[in-house]
């Protein structure tokens, strides 16, 4: 990680995530108290059925223009072939959806079916600019626009919400967000429309395909317990369960950042044979996501119940336990998340293939029968258990290509921190009734502090490259 463009890229990325997660938290607190869990839920929904039908359109294309761009041969020309064949899709999807128009009777009643069409048409923009910007590289613009993208959605969605548009406001802000995020891009986008041959084509369709499918079972796996939960249960129990697990991600935003940074690094060094490059930056990459997601975890095990009661409301209490075991799939998530990264970029797309369609067939399996009989804890039960098979199946595979070294000196300097943080929050929680938000704040605000003070001093490597980060950063704004 000591490659100064990746540190910058990441430190972009990083930095808009943690803007974007504040902004986002107090938003979703108001649309929560607005127009409740159910509005939330039908929302919710509508992201799900989006992700499954934008599958169909993109037909895994935007993961084989990303890895065809960053190996540098030809840009402009596969960036061609790729918005030819997902305008293709795209074409037909609409006009299948617009056909079948009637079947889709909760779409309509809800008046959100017109919102979903634009949110295609938008999309076909966006993937088309955002996919081709990772390709490049351009990881700090593009991550720029993704803020600027989320920044403007949830703008809309307030004033919306505020106008009393309920569920219309929330989704018609998704799409308004779309459309502003894909205009920044294409202000920084050089790659130019070229003639193409059949080969250019072929050469998009034999990586789309494979990705195509693990991006199917990806998408089944991650929307499979909100779709679920919405046919056994009701709209506010989907809103309470996606709150939670909204929730937990705070835990995984740092992995994030690190894997839309590392991607293309990463496929580039493959295609080079730097595979030293490759471990050590997978090592770092486990360090850097578990630094914040364990003392975020252990501060939402101990003060997670008032956090849910004060800041959403009363309805998403109930939610405490749910979002304790999704916690813990946010844990399991990093390892799984990250070494699924790497068997993409590295081109071992059949191996994920597999352990994708596993991981799915279990999820959608363990679903339908806990579901029914314990409700949203069994969604969090099914996550959990998937997640867990996920990433051991990921990290065996990875192991025969690459040495997976966890920085054990670190992670124990972590547990450390975690742990004496800790001590102070549960004291706190024992001496102080947490009778009011604000009495719930001071724990996790100085209990933050506590955790970085003393990692930073149990880690010197930490702390090194902490001041090396910032060193950097000063000297960049002189």
């Amino acid at each position: 990680m000591s490659i100064g463009s990746i540190q910058r890229q990441a430190i972009v990325s990083f930095v808009w995530q943690i803007t974007f997660t504040f902004v986002g938290l107090l938003s979703t607190i108001y649309f929560a108290r607005t127009v409740g869990a159910g509005v939330l839920g039908e929302y919710f929904l509508f992201l799900a059925y989006l992700s499954i039908i934008s599958l169909m359109t993109d037909g895994g294309l935007g993961g084989a223009a990303i890895k065809r761009i960053s190996e540098g041969e030809e840009p402009d020309t596969y960036f061609s072939a790729f918005v030819v064949l997902r305008s293709f899709f795209m074409m037909l999807v609409l006009v299948t959806l617009i056909v079948l128009r009637t079947c889709f009777e909760e779409l309509n009643n809800s008046g959100i079916f017109i919102w979903l069409i634009l949110a295609l048409i938008v999309s076909l923009l966006h993937g088309a600019v955002s996919s081709s910007m990772a390709g490049c590289g351009k990881i700090g613009i593009q991550s720029t626009a993704t803020f600027i993208n989320n920044i403007s959605r949830i703008f809309f969605q307030v004033f919306a919400v505020f106008l009393g548009f309920g569920i219309s406001g929330l989704a018609g802000g998704f799409v308004f967000g779309l459309f502003v995020g894909s205009i920044v891009q294409l202000h920084f986008f050089d790659l130019r429309f070229v003639r193409f041959e059949w080969k250019h084509v072929k050469s998009l369709w034999s990586f789309s395909l494979w990705t195509f499918l693990i991006s199917a079972g990806m998408i089944v796996y991650s929307t499979a317990d909100t779709i679920m939960l919405g046919y056994y249960l009701s709209n506010a129990d989907v809103g309470v369960y996606r709150i939670a697990l909204q929730f937990t991600a705070l835990a995984t935003f740092a992995t994030d950042a690190l894997r839309v940074t590392l991607w293309p690094r990463v496929s580039r060094w493959g295609i080079v044979g730097e595979i030293g490059l490759i471990e050590d930056s997978l090592s770092r990459a486990f360090t850097y996501s578990l630094v914040l997601a364990i003392p975020i975890f252990v501060g939402g095990v101990l003060l997670g119940d008032k956090l849910l009661y004060y800041f959403y409301g009363a309805e998403f209490g109930r939610g405490y336990m749910t979002m304790v075991l999704l916690f813990i799939v946010q844990l399991v998530n990093i390892f799984q998340f990250i070494s699924t990264s790497y068997l993409s970029a590295l081109d071992h797309l059949k191996d994920l293939l597999r352990i994708t369609m596993v991981a799915v067939v279990a999820n959608i399996v363990l679903n339908a029968i806990l579901i029914p009989v314990i409700g949203i804890e069994g969604a969090a039960i099914a996550t959990f258990i998937t997640m867990g098979l996920n990433a051991v199946l990921a990290m065996w595979v990875l192991s025969k290509i690459l040495t997976i070294r966890v920085e054990s000196e670190s992670l124990m300097n972590i547990l450390k921190a975690s742990f004496l943080m800790s001590l102070f929050v549960g004291g706190y929680r024992m001496i102080v009734p947490l009778s009011n938000i604000w009495l719930v704040l001071v724990p996790v605000i100085v209990g933050g502090g506590i955790y970085g003070i003393l990692v930073l001093n149990f880690d010197r490597k930490i702390l090194g490259e902490f001041n090396m980060i910032c060193t950097n950063l000063i000297k960049n704004t002189k």
